[in-house]
């Protein structure tokens, strides 16, 4: 299959042409190493590529055949490195498949390599020192987002239809802004991290995906979701599959807009007028839409505080296991500034602290839940402002401590990282672009406890209404056909 054609299927679109017999896996992953080839050198989005071992028989699932990428993090492949971004874990492979991989494998996906975190994945862009900066395949002087901005980057470009992504704290629905992609981030629960955690970052981390349809991230859903034995809690199971919800009716939704993020900060002018395109949009649909107040729970300050007492501790934790695994130091030779400082205020953070922000995760938990006592949907802009330039985010980050960093990437992503402290589903949606600049602009729309099926039902009618499949970046491997 040429590359040109096979950037135009979704990864479902594929899946049934290798169900029909009309192309073979080992076509398809020929196809995506050669996209790949032909973007990778300006994105920067891969950090490496192999030939997979995986080969599925055709129509074993809804997504066998389909080329798959994973993130450096998170997901555990037997014989294969995750070194998270970061020169303290140069070299680490992986002695056994995850729960999580399984599952990619027993889906038929063929993982044929893994794009760029950023270190520890403790960043909303993904500019890690030991491979570099990942570049937007919109302006390759602006971010990709973080902290999968990798994976963000390579599906937009076309190398993959979609892939492996994480969210602690937007790091899924960013990319997915930055990037003009569908990110749903999923319930607390709903995906497994075993089986050697059982959770990421107290809850707040979960695992999900990054793709050009909306039916791909449902079948990809459908495929991953449910516990394993030994998870501390579980999500509770759809009424029918996430697949099936696409092409469903939503009804008339009570949606409240939030324009204005807890912290205070106002989107900019081009996010603002996105945000009021798009309530005009869900009222033509025929949904009800009004301005929302909705509680916090806790001030913006304490929030913050909160949520850098729980990241940064959980980052000592893991900074102090790999040092010791790998014999290397702590120290600027091995860590990012940010990275170090948060390591060293971890240490600081007393029991009592940690406690009290996991009291913290309950309070927000408890308020947002009231919100949906009268509302289905809250929407808000996914990100305050268009996709940063290269290097903004690290402009002094060398003087920032822990809570500094914490409050910096905050600041710039206000509105995602409530739904983390509750563990609810929340997914951005390509559905604007900047007038002047052609950046994609999405929008996050945010639902109660274990509705993913609600979102996913919401998610395809605004595909429907206003498609985003025909817009193309400028960075695009469909524009390099094959020789």
């Amino acid at each position: 299959m040429r590359v040109t054609e096979y950037v135009t299927y979704d990864a479902t679109g594929l899946a049934q042409l290798v169900a029909a017999g009309e192309v073979t896996p080992a076509e398809l992953e020929a196809a995506a190493h050669e996209a790949a080839q032909a973007v990778n050198p300006r994105i920067n989005a891969i950090v490496e590529t192999w030939q997979a071992d995986d080969r599925p028989g055709p129509g074993s699932t809804p997504l066998a055949g389909v080329p798959f990428l994973v993130k450096d993090i998170g997901v555990s492949m037997a014989g294969r490195r995750m070194e998270l971004g970061s020169r303290l874990a140069a070299g680490n492979i992986a002695d056994a498949d995850s729960s999580l991989m399984l599952r990619f494998r027993r889906a038929g996906l063929v993982t044929f390599g893994r794009t760029a975190t950023p270190e520890m994945a403790y960043s909303i862009t993904t500019e890690p020192a030991p491979y570099g900066a990942v570049r937007n395949p919109w302006d390759p002087e602006r971010s990709a987002g973080g902290s999968s901005g990798g994976a963000g980057a390579a599906v937009a470009a076309g190398v993959v239809p979609m892939a492996h992504a994480t969210d602690a704290a937007g790091s899924l629905r960013i990319p997915a802004s930055c990037n003009g992609l569908f990110g749903l981030k999923p319930t607390r629960g709903r995906v497994s991290m075993g089986p050697d955690v059982d959770e990421i970052f107290n809850g707040l981390g979960v695992h999900g995906s990054l793709s050009r349809t909306v039916r791909d991230s449902a079948a990809l859903l459908d495929r991953i979701r449910g516990p394993e034995p030994g998870d501390p809690y579980f999500a509770q199971e759809p009424a029918r599959p996430y697949a099936q919800e696409v092409g469903r009716h939503p009804g008339s939704l009570r949606i409240g807009v939030l324009a204005r993020a807890w912290g205070g900060r106002r989107p900019t002018a081009p996010v603002a007028d996105a945000l009021a395109r798009t309530a005009r949009l869900l009222e033509s649909l025929g949904h009800q839409v009004e301005e929302a107040e909705v509680e916090l729970g806790v001030e913006w300050e304490e929030f913050v505080l909160a949520d850098a007492r729980l990241m940064t501790a959980n980052l000592t934790a893991l900074v102090d296991e790999l040092a010791a695994a790998f014999d290397r130091p702590i120290d600027t030779s091995t860590l990012e500034p940010e990275t170090l400082a948060g390591y060293h205020y971890g240490q600081r953070v007393s029991g009592a602290q940690f406690v009290a922000a996991l009291a913290m995760r309950n309070r927000v938990a408890r308020s947002l839940a009231r919100y949906y006592d009268g509302h289905d949907i809250l929407l808000t802009p996914t990100l305050p402002e268009l996709p940063m330039p290269l290097g903004a985010y690290a402009e002094g980050a060398e003087a920032l401590d822990g809570l500094g960093w914490i409050d910096r990437l905050n600041d710039r992503s206000p509105f995602t990282m409530a739904f983390n402290v509750a563990g609810t589903p929340a997914m951005s949606v390509p559905l604007m672009a900047d007038a002047g600049t052609g950046l994609p602009i999405g929008m996050q729309f945010a639902a109660g406890h274990g509705l993913e099926g609600l979102l996913f039902r919401l998610a395809g009618q605004l595909e429907q209404a206003s498609p985003w499949s025909g817009r193309t970046p400028a960075v695009w491997a469909g524009d390099h056909p094959t020789p």
